[in-house]
């Protein structure tokens, strides 16, 4: 009778649990299966371990949008966002195909070994963003993939690669890719900067969005005023260069 039982259960996980994606305890635990049985399933070879309550099915390629859907269940914050979002939501320029992801959340610690081993990423916690500002605003998922992780709209993710400028971004690249940014909506980047609390990612919106005459530059500056701190901004970036903006 117990043998059934376990046979059953396994039977239910491999048509309840889409092959590609993980899932952890919690999900076999839904579906009847104790972290006791689950460990005999993985004794047994009728499971995989990606790390410590993470498992797939053995032979399994994991796929990308789905690693990404899990952990957004299990880390706080969790998003595509930066100049990864940016390229996803259509606006990028020249990037490698080999590009880590750039991936944000609340949650210190970083991403899980499994994953960073499947899809190089880079993971930060520098929110540019008010604790006021909505946690969500601005995070929807992708039109084609409606149930997946959240992926920064383009405004947001703007606003997120800036941050990034001298400390994992080039300056060039970034005001390249900005230079595609023609579209952004207007109140939607307003908000984000009324929200904004770095000098650095305000000053760079408003002043190359002006160089670049960008067709919401004057609404980003309207709406940046109270941001752009006092006279002149300097930073010294990792590589020595001297960041100079103007207020």
């Amino acid at each position: 009778m117990v043998l059934t039982n376990r046979y059953g259960l396994l039977k239910r996980l491999q048509t309840d649990i889409p092959r590609g994606e993980p899932f952890d305890h919690e999900q076999l635990r839904e579906l009847g299966v104790s972290p006791a049985l689950a460990h005999h399933y993985f004794k047994s070879g009728w499971l995989g371990r990606l790390g410590r309550g993470v498992f797939t099915f053995p032979s399994d390629t994991l796929r990308r949008d789905d690693c990404l859907r899990f952990l957004s269940r299990r880390v706080a914050g969790f998003h595509v966002g930066g100049k990864t979002a940016l390229a996803w939501r259509g606006i990028r320029h020249n990037v490698p195909t080999r590009e880590p992801l750039s991936l944000w959340g609340e949650e210190q610690g970083g991403l899980p070994e499994w994953f960073q081993r499947l899809f190089p990423s880079r993971y930060t916690v520098r929110n540019p963003f008010s604790s006021e500002l909505p946690k969500d605003f601005g995070l929807p998922p992708l039109p084609e993939t409606p149930e997946g992780a959240p992926v920064s709209v383009p405004e947001r993710a703007l606003l997120e690669m800036l941050s990034e400028v001298g400390i994992h971004q080039e300056i060039e690249e970034a005001r390249n890719i900005m230079e595609g940014a023609r579209s952004l909506r207007s109140d939607v980047l307003g908000t984000l900067l009324e929200n904004c609390r770095r000098v650095k990612v305000a000053r760079l919106c408003v002043l190359w969005a002006e160089e670049l005459n960008l067709p919401w530059a004057a609404t980003a500056r309207k709406t940046a005023r109270d941001r752009l701190g006092r006279g002149r901004w300097t930073h010294r970036l990792k590589d020595g260069t001297l960041l100079v903006l103007k207020r």
